[in-house]
């Protein structure tokens, strides 16, 4: 064991020598967090650009480049990423396998929401949310065991910089306190508000801020929507008074404007990943954004 150990830390040393440590993320949300522990320590790539589905991402040639030289692979898990199988199998790199200090998936450890009723499709490929609800990053506490994780990944990696990832994690921990006190307070007078999102992508959201998502316009995720269900949900949103809809940049414009227009809901586009807006470019500004939208959203809405 202690030879394995030994062998690994100096094959490590010499792989990537003294320059920052190469990591490929699999969303742009991931790479912020990596980044904010990893500091000038770490280069960091995402194989999934902000503003497009997720869950539908092709790989280019380029990034397995990069991916087969990174040093560490971070990935959302569950069932977020059902493209990434298929590029690891191209690459055919033994050292992105579950428990290898190459590999770390960071919903181990996060309080899944929607995860009490199995979802299954035939049709394997396509993202269902499973195995609960893969947009945990999306509720600002869950930072927390997402850093946590990702420090002990980069210390087995580089176990001489541990102070300086701790001392990293520490400032982002504060600030993430810091601006969750004034997230929550902005958001107060709009507790228990209730509203219908496009996709499934903002329960973890909801529930952090005291928000009631009661239907969404996907009943499956990333299937589009029937007339039958649409009917439906216009006419609950109408008996409910519902009066907001979240939708995310890259939905279906022609589906949102129709429910907003027959439900008589405003909709607002909220963010889902960094990068996404110009106004997200880092963990902290993707919740001011979301938050002032929502914010004047459910304002005009009242």
């Amino acid at each position: 064991m202690l030879y394995g150990l030994a062998f690994f830390l100096f094959w490590t040393a010499v792989a990537w020598g003294a320059g920052p440590l190469p990591v490929v993320t699999t969303s742009t949300d991931l790479k912020a967090l990596v980044e904010a522990v990893g500091g000038g320590r770490v280069q960091v790539e995402s194989l999934a650009p902000p503003l497009h589905d997720p869950h539908a991402v092709e790989v280019k040639p380029g990034q397995l480049a990069k991916l087969k030289a990174a040093a560490l692979l971070v990935r959302i898990g569950l069932d977020h990423e059902p493209w990434l199988g298929r590029a690891l199998r191209t690459m055919g790199d033994p050292r992105f396998v579950r428990e290898s200090p190459h590999y770390l998936d960071t919903s181990k450890g996060i309080q899944l929401l929607q995860a009490e009723t199995p979802r299954v499709r035939a049709d394997k490929g396509t993202h269902v949310h499973g195995f609960g609800n893969t947009h945990y990053w999306l509720d600002p506490q869950n930072g927390r065991p997402i850093t946590a994780a990702i420090l002990e990944a980069l210390v087995r990696l580089a176990p001489a910089e541990r102070l300086y990832f701790e001392n990293n994690r520490k400032r982002f921990l504060d600030q993430l306190d810091k601006r969750l006190r004034g997230w929550l307070h902005t958001v107060a007078p709009y507790k228990g508000t209730r509203l219908v999102a496009v996709h499934e992508t903002w329960p973890y959201f909801a529930q952090r801020f005291g928000l009631v998502i009661v239907g969404v316009v996907e009943p499956t995720p990333g299937v589009p929507p029937s007339p039958s269900h649409l009917a439906s949900l216009i006419q609950k949103m109408r008996d409910s008074g519902i009066r907001l809809l979240i939708a995310e940049p890259y939905s279906n414009a022609s589906v949102v404007k129709q429910v907003a227009t027959q439900s008589g809901a405003t909709a607002m586009i909220l963010i889902p990943s960094v990068g996404g807006d110009p106004g997200a470019s880092d963990y902290f500004s993707l919740f001011d954004l979301n938050i002032k939208r929502f914010s004047k959203a459910a304002a005009a809405g009242r």
